[in-house]
């Protein structure tokens, strides 16, 4: 964990979020800048600065993100009509924070990315 990582300090507790999942490997927030009605992110407890740096002894925790964001995704009526599940990778890839994250975005028609 780093202290200059906006999502470890929510891990820590130093920054108080709504958390609509919590569990022993991650937790999930609303986006607080929302690129579709529905724009939720999973993020893992432990610190990985980007998807580059993930490796095969994480499958149990990318597993868990991806069955945390599908249930969230039920919760929030779009698991039906469809939804889309993204990690950014590097500047070119839209990352902003430096900690992996999943997001989940829907409610309504989504374009082609890229």
């Amino acid at each position: 964990m780093t202290t200059d990582c906006l999502f470890c300090n929510m891990v820590s507790g130093e920054m108080a979020v709504e958390k609509l999942h919590d569990d022993d490997l991650c937790f999930a927030i609303r986006d607080i800048n929302p690129r579709a009605p529905v724009h939720l992110l999973v993020i893992p407890k432990i610190h990985i600065a980007t998807m580059r740096d993930v490796q095969e002894e994480h499958g149990p925790l990318l597993g868990r993100m991806t069955a945390v964001a599908n249930r969230l995704a039920e919760a929030e009526g779009i698991s039906e009509r469809g939804y889309r599940l993204t990690f950014n990778v590097g500047d070119e890839g839209g990352q902003t924070v430096y900690h992996i994250h999943l997001h989940v975005l829907g409610g309504r028609q989504l374009g082609a990315e890229g």
